[in-house]
């Protein structure tokens, strides 16, 4: 059997512009154009529309948000610890393609670099001086600081990556284990059929869809790494913080970095995304070594298994915390919020691991999705914002200084050596901004040419050229609320996809013949174990003897 990487895969027959598929190319990006022409032409209209959606989505959906990442969560487990744990993600006796190293590197770079960088001392710090309101805690008491890692914890920990296995897992056994297309609609023909996904057009909505949610829930994150970079460059320029630094500098920024993303998405993955991903996880660990050398090292240390205790202690009634009873603006702003750019990332980062995890079990791909970044997440923001926590509740005004992307920056400058430091802090933003979209751009290109794993590069290109536009007409039309407020737009009908994609996933893992069988005989065992392509059919001993 050969090991090649690419033949299970059913590449495209033509190249070039005629790989590409026109009407997914066509609706997608002309909507994506049109939404971006009327944010710059009627900036006020567009703007006072998105907030009325978006306060309707979060008063009558935000429920279904709630809802939907713990059962993904669940579901997740149960996959990884039930009788598919063992299932590969590709044919029998192929390896894994990357090394364990780069694989956890590509996937954590990919999944959420930007966002530990903005909200690695702002999200603690603002939570112990501005507590959820259901917790009943004072600010900046020691009530205040727990909560404000439990809930810090819950936002980056177990349920974003839980949100991002499920995608990655469905697209992974469909496209390595069941030979068809690296699409996003490509699972959904475990319950509708070839013939009506590929052939009739049926899976043409759900690529389209996943291509609008990728490319306003990636702008949204380079967004964010624009206007922290724009906020160190600014106080390295004037030695102030400035409240409002306005959209200028921020999208000088991102149209800079943007020339980064296509010289690295015309590499191709195993050159730029690999090269970059290694890059920043070296850049980080001495980032985090010196933050927790020279800042309150023992109090971060006290600080991990508190927070850790009160995530798990609370985990449950945060899963499901509602505004039932008052919140809803907590909610939306940060929980709902969050829910909702992980969701909208799905599309993106659930292929791109998927890519890049062939060759894994279903256990493994699971576990390592979820507990290894949301180890380090746990790590990173016991550092990061333990050392705000700790400046906050001495005297220094962390969150008071500047706005929302200053609070790294005015961590720092407590320490020794900030100008190196935010030196650092800005290359690893803008390392993880062309990372984050050279990953993007390559599955906007996949899910644009028919599944094709190697799409065609003046379109990767034209997609990370059109990423870097769109966040930088995210940020003129409202700076970070309109980032905020489109994410959660685009995302909501995705949230009907994940689910389906989890029962199309079922549907296929039931008919695998490599399941780990109970006791006793399996239904349609007999005709069912041939249907997965690239395994030899199992033959249930006594099954054969029946007449």
């Amino acid at each position: 059997m050969s090991n090649d990487p690419t033949e299970a895969l059913p590449e495209p027959s033509s190249h070039g512009w005629s790989s590409v598929d026109k009407v997914v190319v066509g609706v997608a990006g002309g909507i994506i154009v049109v939404v971006c022409l009327l944010g710059v032409i009627f900036t006020q209209q567009v703007g006072d529309v998105t907030a009325a959606a978006l306060s309707w989505v979060t008063t009558n959906l935000g429920w279904l948000f709630v809802l939907s990442a713990t059962g993904f969560v669940v579901f997740a487990l149960v996959l990884a610890f039930g009788r598919y744990g063992g299932i590969p993600l590709s044919r029998e006796g192929e390896e894994a393609e990357f090394s364990t190293w780069s694989w956890v590197a590509m996937m954590f770079s990919a999944g959420m670099g930007i966002g530990l960088m903005f909200f690695g001392v702002y999200e603690p710090v603002t939570h112990l001086v501005d507590p959820p309101p259901f917790t009943g805690a004072e600010p900046e008491s020691p009530q205040a600081a727990s909560q404000a890692m439990a809930f810090t914890f819950f936002h980056w920990g177990l349920h974003p990556w839980a949100i991002y296995s499920v995608v990655g897992l469905a697209l992974a056994y469909s496209t390595f284990r069941m030979g068809r297309g690296n699409l996003m609609s490509a699972p959904f023909e475990a319950l509708f059929g070839e013939d009506r996904i590929k052939r009739r057009g049926w899976g043409k909505p759900i690529d389209i869809l996943a291509i609008i949610c990728t490319k306003f829930g990636s702008a949204t994150s380079l967004g964010l790494g624009a206007l922290q970079i724009a906020a160190g460059l600014s106080l390295l320029a004037t030695g102030e913080f400035v409240d409002d630094p306005g959209v200028t500098l921020p999208i000088i920024v991102i149209l800079v970095l943007t020339v980064g993303v296509v010289f690295s998405a015309a590499s191709g993955i195993s050159k730029g995304i690999k090269w970059l991903s290694n890059t920043n996880m070296v850049l980080s660990a001495a980032l985090l070594t010196f933050v927790f050398v020279a800042g309150p090292a023992l109090f971060i240390l006290d600080l991990l298994p508190q927070g850790i205790g009160a995530y798990f202690t609370n985990l449950i009634p945060m899963s499901f915390q509602s505004a039932v009873f008052g919140g809803g603006d907590w909610l939306a702003s940060w929980t709902i919020f969050y829910w909702a750019w992980w969701i909208s990332w799905t599309p993106f980062v659930g292929n791109f691991i998927a890519r890049i995890s062939r060759g894994r079990t279903i256990r493994e791909f699971v576990l390592g999705v979820l507990l290894v970044p949301t180890a380090v997440s746990m790590i990173w923001f016991t550092v990061f914002g333990g050392a705000g926590i700790h400046l906050q509740v001495n005297g220094v005004d962390i969150a008071g200084e500047g706005n929302e992307a200053a609070a790294f920056f005015a961590m720092l400058q407590q320490y020794p050596f900030f100008i190196g430091t935010s030196i650092v802090v800005m290359v690893l933003t803008a390392v993880f901004f062309v990372s984050g979209a050279d990953a993007g751009s390559l599955v906007l290109g996949t899910l644009s040419t028919r599944g094709s794993e190697r799409p065609w590069k003046p379109l990767v290109i034209v997609w990370a050229v059109l990423t870097g536009a769109v966040a930088a007409v995210l940020l003129f039309v409202g700076g970070l609320a309109a980032l905020q407020t489109f994410t959660i737009l685009a995302a909501t009908p995705f949230v009907l996809i994940m689910i389906g994609l989890c029962v199309s996933l079922y549907a296929d893992l039931r008919r695998d013949p490599m399941r780990r069988r109970r006791l006793g005989p399996v239904r349609g065992s007999a005709e069912v174990t041939g249907t997965v392509p690239f395994t030899q059919p199992v033959v249930d001993d006594e099954s054969s003897e029946r007449p």
